[in-house]
């Protein structure tokens, strides 16, 4: 049994990052390199996303078994059900075992840009929560799961009160805790943990967040991921578009005063949308704790 297997024991609240696994070798070297000024920072643990139909199978994986073997960080391999068969996720899932990794973010996962069109048929999973249930099925107590939480409700789902109750689903299944999409309106966050306590989940819900470092790619990554920008983000960086230094500047101011908002408000935690980059999480992380 891997020595890491309960990342939250005795802890109120964790500092964790999320990482990305590059498209190019020279982007992996660079990662490899950042992994150490990371793992400094001593996060209570990291994660690393999964592109969608396994591309980047092999790097997540690579990856998450690096940063626990050299760093000694527990680490946290995403598992998205799109394009892939049940015997394909049970492999998967038997590679990750076998290497030695007991944390797995299960994830439904977005249809890839080259098949936009793609449905999920009887080999398929439709849903996250029956990616939960097939991983407790197939393989116990072994894995330590979290699901994706959406504050504002999924793009695909707006209703937030019925989101609600698909996220008590994935508990239901055997989740054992919740990581947040990115969000900018802490009230949306406080909103979400209460309607979910409502429907008796108690279970840890660690908001996702993202420094504000480019305000153009920002606003074309909200909207592909459906995260609203409210007026008043938009108010403060839209001025300092074309200014890099005075964008950060005020990002990291951004970041502090959301993730101290949301710790002094009873959040479990903070988990940190990286994008590979040592900075400005080292200055916020510091800060925050």
């Amino acid at each position: 049994m891997p020595e890491n297997k309960d990342i939250f024991a005795n802890k109120k609240s964790t500092f964790s990052f999320e990482l990305f696994p590059p498209k190019t070798q020279e982007g992996y070297e660079k990662l490899l390199n950042t992994l150490p000024l990371l793992c400094e920072l001593s996060p209570d643990f990291i994660s690393c996303t999964y592109g969608a139909g396994g591309g980047s199978r092999e790097k997540t994986l690579d990856i998450v078994e690096h940063i626990q073997n050299h760093h000694h960080i527990p680490s946290v391999a995403h598992l998205t059900c799109v394009l892939h068969t049940k015997t394909e996720i049970k492999n998967i899932l038997g590679d990750m075992k076998r290497r030695g990794i007991s944390h797995v973010l299960a994830l439904r996962g977005d249809s890839p840009k080259d098949f936009p069109d793609w449905r999920p048929g009887e080999n398929n999973f439709k849903y996250s929560s029956e990616l939960v249930a097939f991983i407790r099925e197939h393989f116990g107590n072994y894995f330590r799961i979290g699901v994706a939480g959406f504050p504002e409700g999924h793009m695909l789902c707006p209703d937030r009160d019925l989101d609600a109750r698909y996220l008590k689903n994935k508990i239901a299944s055997g989740a054992d805790y919740v990581i947040t999409q990115l969000f900018f309106n802490n009230q949306d966050y406080f909103d979400y943990v209460a309607r979910l306590k409502k429907l008796g989940v108690t279970n840890r819900i660690i908001p996702g967040i993202l420094p504000i470092c480019d305000y153009p790619a920002l606003v074309r990554f909200c909207a592909m991921c459906g995260a609203s920008i409210p007026d008043h983000v938009h108010a403060i960086f839209r001025p300092l578009a074309n200014d890099p230094q005075k964008t950060l500047a005020a990002g990291i101011e951004f970041c502090l005063k959301q993730g101290k908002e949301l710790l002094q408000g009873g959040a479990p935690g903070l988990h940190f949308y990286a994008l590979n980059k040592i900075h400005p999480v080292d200055v916020i992380i510091k800060e925050l704790r």
